[in-house]
């Protein structure tokens, strides 16, 4: 809501010196969202997108991205993206591991999750298991949506199946970005 964007467009303000305004749109329509967004286009500098849900906000982005000459960037999905990986960064020092070497397990495959997985690949690593409400995707899982096909396509090199607490185990790296109280303290114990 107004009192988020008000918050972010101060955050904007103090560390990086830009003016933001924040602007609610009261429709949750995939068109009118981008046909709005590229009327007020020749106004801003970039446009911060936020709470768009998944999928819809990937086919947002998308569109906007092709249609408009000035940056935009969907808060939901790399802004969680890049402090999950300056944690991460951060943290791998301290255990001195480095990102080829880990299991990540994501839970969540909506906005944040599949940004923090591309996020992660591109930063080199090489086995993270999604995991929906149904457990661990893979390339071979069916009923998945085009945004959870091409994630499928990127994790899980091992194919394997089952549930959370399954695919956990001796997991080095657990992210949640699904729902709460999902991870128990046996779950943590089977980790790495």
């Amino acid at each position: 809501g107004l009192p988020v964007m008000e918050g972010k467009a101060v955050l904007f303000k103090s560390f990086a010196g830009i003016d933001a305004f924040p602007i609610c749109l009261n429709t949750k329509d995939v068109d009118k969202i981008i046909e709005t967004v590229k009327l007020l286009e020749p106004t801003f500098g970039g446009i911060n997108l936020e709470d768009i849900k998944a999928p819809e906000c990937f086919e947002v982005e998308d569109r906007l991205k092709q249609i408009c000459d000035i940056p935009v960037f969907h808060d939901d999905q790399h802004g969680t993206a890049v402090v999950t990986l300056a944690a991460m960064i951060n943290a791998l020092k301290i255990v001195d591991k480095k990102f080829e070497d880990l299991k990540v397990v994501v839970s969540g495959v909506g906005a944040a999750g599949t940004a923090i997985i591309k996020l992660l690949v591109n930063k080199g690593v090489k086995n993270i298991i999604a995991c929906d409400r149904k457990g661990a995707i893979s390339s071979d899982s069916q009923g998945l949506n085009k945004f959870k096909k091409d994630i499928s396509k990127i994790t899980n090199p091992e194919m394997i199946k089952g549930s959370l607490k399954d695919v956990i185990k001796g997991a080095d790296v657990f992210i949640g970005v699904s729902a709460p109280n999902l991870l128990t303290g046996e779950m943590v114990k089977s980790m790495a």
